[in-house]
């Protein structure tokens, strides 16, 4: 899915809009992220501004001080 999401992109020079959870793959294949918590923007720029971002770090890693404020499990 990603080689094919890069060819369109290369090849039509189209904005892709990826709705992905494996951070992994957005990070890898993104010149730009925005990142949702519960429904709302909490981030947005290149995927190193995002992954240094506290807002991120704290919704989506913890930030050791118990459970998400939002209550329960994401997913």
């Amino acid at each position: 899915m990603a080689r094919f999401i890069l060819d369109v992109n290369e090849e039509w020079g189209t904005t892709i809009i990826l709705i992905e959870h494996d951070m992994g793959v957005v990070m890898d294949i993104s010149d730009r992220v925005a990142v949702l918590d519960m429904g709302s923007k909490i981030a947005e720029g290149t995927p190193d501004e995002v992954r240094a971002n506290p807002h991120v770090i704290k919704a989506y890693l913890g930030d050791g001080q118990g459970p998400h404020p939002h209550g329960g499990r994401r997913g």
